[in-house]
């Protein structure tokens, strides 16, 4: 079983709908919400890495969301070798170049 924490920040208008739908997700659990600068932090829960990377993409095609980024994990049985960051998680269009001027204030 593997558990990421994963941020996602989205505008603050759109936390309660961002919310919502992340609780319908199979494998996320919401822990904290931050209404004012709509960070949310959540745990995701998956078999495989694979499995987690794929939340996370799911994750982030989500409307309304302006970044969701793992910031740990942590695996007991997945059998899986990752030695170095994963592909599809180190993409130019991930940078940190497309985020709103407010979360940098």
């Amino acid at each position: 079983m593997n558990i990421s924490g994963i941020l996602v920040i989205v505008a603050p208008e759109n936390v309660d709908s961002t919310v919502e739908t992340l609780n319908k997700l199979d494998g996320i659990d919401v822990h904290h919400i931050e209404q004012s600068s709509g960070r949310i932090i959540i745990t995701q829960e998956a078999e495989s890495v694979h499995d987690e990377i794929d939340g996370l993409k799911r994750i982030r095609e989500l409307p309304g969301i302006v970044l969701a980024e793992m910031s740990y994990h942590n695996f007991e049985e997945d059998t899986e070798n990752v030695s170095s960051i994963p592909e599809e998680l180190d993409d130019e269009s991930l940078k940190t170049d497309n985020i709103p001027p407010y979360l940098n204030e």
